[in-house]
């Protein structure tokens, strides 16, 4: 990734002439956007003479911000600090949304450029069209990034001199510091959208393991692809990973990148989590409406071009029902099922599709994919991403039904898969894994994910918690995540949680209330677990808009946020998971508490109760607060003393009571 599309030191910079400067950056991917060569153009005409001013600085112009596959307008270098520069051209305010995208550069450079990680960062924000400004100079969060300054154009060489006037840090050598090593890890919508214009895995992937790890598996599934392709070949090839390896992001590198190298077989990632392809393809409609509003394109050009990320990402129902009727093979060549160990068992599926009118469908859903994809006269590939203790619906039929299909009338298949599949500890019984051996190809390493992305702060998360809901609190202790790492508090007032998250969000990043969605006794509490989101609103809009995440307002449950992550989180815990002398799973009916039944699946409700818990307690990339009632010893559904024992069990587990938020 080239870190800027032109730098030099300032006195250099103040003399050459603009058409050099422009040269360099008509190279960069945007040249051919009208608009943003007119800012390139004002950019450099208000830089230069400021860079005349500033002997012994140097500039950078477009610099690379990792996470957010974007780039700043400016940095300057000056002695030990980093002014980051955001340009509104023709803008006579500071609206929220700017402010927050330049100080979301500089928490980025803090948090993720290797170089930048002890240096003070100055956001600066600049409306060309503003009258002049008070020169502010801002205040600095715990994370040594200052609060966005607002300046007219003539407000930035005196506000730049004035904090050169108090530095007194050794000087950043501009080079070394700009060729420092990047370790981001987007969020999935933020990977999605920087996959999908272009950028490759390694431009945002979290650190060199976390990069290697999905390079190998990418690399793995595209040789089999190309076998596949060379010997006219099927292949089923199975990925599993830890909790948070980033399952759906390699599928997004390997669907994206067989897209961005025009390659010429088409892909898409399918999913059966309905809420995580409605945020996604929204997300990359917007972000690639506005790449093309950029560009200058006419609106019914944009709209046309903002339909294109539909054929990336596809809802796996729709593409059941579509070949339902359809008895032409589907143009993919290369499938990716995410989290397929979801796909419908065959007593739901049927009675699913009874129920729509179709009779006669009785197959499992992995069976009938396979069908649809056995329809191409050549070659295809269907990846499944497997995840690990995700169950929470009924009727899912995990991984074991997709070598089931096999067993009938698909042997010609090709089976890949890695070692974790043929563990006795697995998800498979003695007689599939005889079956995957003798039927599959050698195991192969390369398709586990073993480093876990999601959390930048801790590694340790999944592991807390799959302590913290076994019965070991010695265990969940020890794995607890370092709290000036990833803080982790629980506490009785509600208040108090959305004060604390209210004082960690910063800038871009997103906080919510999360909950259980059988937590009906939560509702006392003000959270409404039955009152749907609007999922694309709730994690794409700013926070000022009250259905936003981060107005906390809204509650969201497992259903909603599976698959995908918030920085920031409260988990509501409801008496669907109590504690006795262990963990007791119920749900609430009419007006009590039951015990839970076993699932048509076979597996016991108590695990999909669990696991909500375990999704809901895996969202937060940065830190979360758990808010336990009181109760009321009035209402008999919510005794105070069972509440009371979740609480000491989070004690226990090393969690610290939330200490009183100060403004």
């Amino acid at each position: 990734m080239k870190r800027a599309w032109f730098d030099a030191p300032a006195d250099v910079f103040a003399k050459l002439h603009p058409s050099q400067i422009l040269g360099d950056l008509s190279l960069s991917p945007f040249a051919d956007e009208p608009a943003q060569k007119l800012a390139w153009q004002y950019e450099v005409d208000h830089l230069q003479p400021i860079a005349a001013r500033l002997p012994g600085t140097h500039v950078f112009l477009e610099f690379g911000i990792p996470r957010m596959g974007r780039r700043a307008d400016a940095v300057i270098i000056a002695g030990s600090l980093i002014f980051v520069l955001e340009y509104k051209v023709g803008r006579r305010d500071f609206p929220i949304h700017a402010r927050d995208q330049v100080h979301g550069y500089g928490l980025d450079l803090k948090l993720f450029h290797q170089t930048s990680h002890d240096k003070t960062i100055i956001p600066i924000l600049i409306a060309t069209k503003a009258p002049a400004q008070p020169v502010d100079l801002g205040f600095a969060h715990q994370e040594g990034v200052l609060a966005p300054i607002n300046c007219a154009p003539g407000d930035v060489l005196p506000t730049v001199q004035r904090f050169i006037a108090m530095d007194s840090g050794g000087a950043i050598d501009p080079l070394a510091w700009a060729a420092g090593r990047y370790a981001p890890t987007p969020t999935i919508i933020e990977a999605a959208e920087a996959l999908y214009a272009g950028h490759d895995v390694a431009d945002i992937s979290r650190h060199e393991a976390g990069q290697e790890n999905l390079q190998r598996t990418s690399t793995a599934i595209e040789a089999i692809v190309n076998q596949m392709k060379a010997t006219g070949g099927k292949a089923l090839c199975f990925v599993t990973g830890v909790p948070g390896a980033g399952k759906t992001l390699a599928g997004l590198n390997i669907a994206a990148g067989r897209l961005k190298n025009g390659i010429g077989e088409d892909s898409a990632l399918l999913s059966g989590n309905g809420p995580l392809v409605e945020v996604l393809a929204t997300a990359l409609t917007r972000d690639f409406r506005e790449r093309a509003r950029r560009r200058g394109l006419r609106k019914e050009q944009q709209h046309l071009l903002g339909r294109a990320p539909d054929k990336l990402i596809q809802a796996a129902h729709r593409f059941r029902s579509h070949y339902l009727h359809d008895p032409n093979p589907p143009p993919e060549h290369v499938i990716i099922f995410d989290e397929a160990q979801r796909a419908w068992g065959r007593a739901k599926a049927s009675r699913y599709m009874a129920g729509k009118g179709h009779q006669d469908f009785d197959q499992s859903e992995p069976a009938f994919f396979l069908s649809v994809m056995d329809r191409r006269p050549d070659w295809c590939v269907l990846v499944c991403l497997i995840g690990d203790g995700q169950e929470i619906h009924d009727g899912e039929a995990g991984v074991a039904e997709w070598l089931r299909a096999l067993q009938s009338d698909r042997r010609h298949w090709q089976i890949y898969a890695p070692p974790t599949l043929l563990a006795s500890a697995g998800p498979l019984d003695p007689v599939l894994i005889h079956y995957l051996r003798q039927a599959g190809h050698q195991p192969d390493p390369r398709l586990h994910l073993d480093v876990p992305v999601r959390s930048f702060r801790s590694d340790k998360l999944a592991r807390f918690v799959a302590a913290l809901l076994a019965e070991d609190p010695q265990l969940a202790a020890a794995c607890r995540p370092d709290p000036v790492d990833y803080p982790i508090f629980f506490t009785r007032s509600l208040a108090a949680a959305r004060a604390w998250l209210r004082a960690c969000r910063k800038a871009n990043e997103r906080s919510g209330v999360l909950a259980s969605s059988n937590g009906l006794r939560l509702k006392p509490e003000g959270l409404f677990v039955k009152a749907r989101i609007d999922g694309p609103v709730w994690f794409l809009n700013p926070a000022h808009d009250v259905r936003s995440s981060s107005a906390l307002e809204e509650v969201a449950t497992e259903f909603d946020v599976q698959g995908l992550e918030l920085d920031w989180t409260c988990v509501a815990w409801d008496l669907n998971l109590r504690r006795t002398n262990h963990w007791h799973a119920r749900e609430f009916e009419g007006t009590k508490w039951r015990e839970v039944s076993q699932s048509s699946s076979g597996i016991s409700k108590a695990d999909y109760v669990r696991n909500a818990y375990r999704v809901l307690l895996t969202r937060a990339r940065q830190g979360m607060v758990i808010f336990v009632p009181r109760g009321d010893a009035a209402d008999a559904t919510r005794p105070p003393a069972e509440y009371d024992a979740i609480a000491d069990w989070l004690a226990a587990c090393g969690v610290a009571a939330l200490p009183a938020v100060t403004s």
